[in-house]
């Protein structure tokens, strides 16, 4: 059982909390607090005198006030850790600089890697006559195809290759599966000439891999007038080549089969002792004006559209284009 000097010395104990606790409380400024550590915490403090005096008592009656003395110092610890951290926020309001603080480099936001190379491309069409536009991403199936000489019996139709919305009312409306419905749209509603570059997101139902992706961006051009040539083509894509790759780039032309097109070519730059392909194009099929409502005998034009992404992937050395995708700041941050 304690005896009566050690229960003195927890009642000492307790009368010191009730005294802090109430200094601590009446305490606002930093300089407030920072004196009641120094009058109740430090080395020579009330607590600690009160510890050094704990040698004049008997052992057992020492390991009871000792005890005590020891939870009230970390009560008080905690209480005065919180009335500092209630202090800082009170007194340093939000997006305020702690000048404590290393300097460093302010965060910045930035435009993404796809939209730069977008307005890059887009640019360099508009400076060579080209108007942007853009359409609906849910698109119907009359201008995604119909307009575009693709036949029902067409692959793209197959739904393990389209997007197909429910719709209660409309069963013909998908997420388009290229940019080209703007050029129906704009044929339709427009007479020559015409010369748009149309830039936008498409869906393709499959399986995404290091250089393919179910979403992604695509950049369609359309020229449309009198006397329009297979070398107007060459022309507008070899001058594109060149202000987005170099003045000395090497451009190439080989036949490939579009529905919209005819007749059609792919075009490739030589990159590092390669070919690579970067986008297709052609002179628009006769069935596309007329779908339009144009004289396929009076007018003829040119198309092609590439893939943004695809060619800041040659431009910046970038192996796998889920990284345009994925959110990564490590990456999105180096454009």
């Amino acid at each position: 059982m304690p005896n009566s000097q050690d229960t003195k010395a927890v009642d000492s104990v307790e009368e010191l909390k009730l005294a802090a606790t109430s200094a601590l409380n009446a305490a606002e400024t930093n300089e407030q607090l920072e004196a009641w550590r120094v009058d109740f915490m430090g080395r020579k403090g009330r607590l600690t005198g009160l510890l050094r005096g704990l040698g004049s008592l008997a052992i057992e009656d020492r390991k009871i006030v000792g005890a005590a003395a020891n939870r009230v110092r970390a009560e008080l610890e905690d209480m005065f850790e919180d009335r500092v951290q209630a202090a800082r926020s009170s007194q340093a309001p939000v997006g305020s600089i702690d000048i404590t603080l290393p300097g460093r480099k302010p965060a910045t936001g930035g435009l993404h890697p796809s939209t730069q190379m977008i307005r890059e491309i887009t640019q360099t069409f508009n400076e060579m006559g080209f108007q942007t536009v853009e359409g609906p991403e849910v698109e119907l199936e009359r201008y995604n195809f119909d307009m575009l000489n693709i036949p029902e019996t067409h692959p793209a139709r197959d739904m393990f290759d389209t997007f197909w919305v429910d719709s209660e009312t409309n069963d013909d409306i998908l997420l388009r599966t290229h940019t080209s419905p703007v050029q129906a749209r704009v044929m339709e509603t427009n007479d020559p000439p015409i010369r748009v570059v149309v830039p936008g997101k498409c869906y393709r139902y499959e399986a995404t891999d290091a250089t393919h992706e179910w979403q992604f961006n695509q950049i369609e051009g359309l020229a449309v007038d009198e006397g329009i040539t297979f070398a107007d083509l060459k022309g507008t894509l070899y001058e594109f080549a060149r202000r987005i790759f170099g003045p000395n780039q090497k451009v190439r032309f080989r036949c490939d089969f579009f529905p919209f097109v005819e007749p059609g070519v792919d075009m490739s730059i030589e990159w590092k002792g390669d070919w690579l392909e970067i986008m297709g194009a052609g002179m628009v099929h006769p069935r596309v004006l007329e779908n339009a409502g144009y004289d396929s005998t009076k007018y003829t034009g040119f198309a092609f559209g590439m893939g943004p992404e695809r060619i800041s992937m040659l431009k910046n050395e970038i192996t796998d284009i889920r990284h345009f995708f994925s959110n990564d700041l490590r990456f999105l941050t180096q454009f």
